[in-house]
């Protein structure tokens, strides 16, 4: 597995990830355009990739503009290798080196994502008006938890 930042080359690999979702499924395909994706990469703030020989199996991005996780979805049939967790440290860590003191992300309730989130230590702050559960993650709660982590494992 390879992980890096992504390109504006990888945007139909992203895409095709994006559309293979089990869960958190886009209602409307078009809600999400290339253009949407460029926005992001080249404006708005960063993305990474994972790829296996050559194909692209997972992504993250991060809107620096807005202190959100746009996007962190692997490909179904690539679950449980530690993908998703390894892109989310790539752009939390890539974030708050940026300078950013707290990212925000929404996912459904009841869903993998949900648990994942939880798992990593994001803290829920609500419900959005779509019913969506909110979270956040602080810069100083992350790098203590990271630091804390890196130590237990020397």
């Amino acid at each position: 597995m390879v992980f890096r930042q992504a390109s504006i080359a990888d945007i139909a690999g992203m895409s095709r990830v994006r559309m293979a979702v089990k869960e958190n499924v886009l209602s409307n395909p078009d809600r999400v355009t290339l253009e949407d994706y460029r926005e992001m990469l080249e404006e708005n703030g960063a993305g990474w990739v994972c790829e296996l020989d050559g194909i692209i199996v997972g992504f993250a991005i991060v809107d620096l503009t807005d202190a959100n996780i746009w996007a962190l979805f692997v490909d179904p049939d690539h679950d449980k290798k530690g993908i998703g967790r390894k892109l989310h440290d790539l752009m939390l860590n890539w974030s708050f080196d940026q300078n950013i003191d707290k990212l925000w992300l929404s996912t459904e309730a009841g869903t993998r994502a949900e648990t994942f989130y939880r798992k990593a230590g994001w803290q829920q702050t609500g419900i959005t008006q779509s019913g969506e559960v909110r979270f956040e993650m602080e810069r100083r709660k992350y790098r203590t938890k990271t630091s804390v982590s890196q130590q237990s494992s020397i």
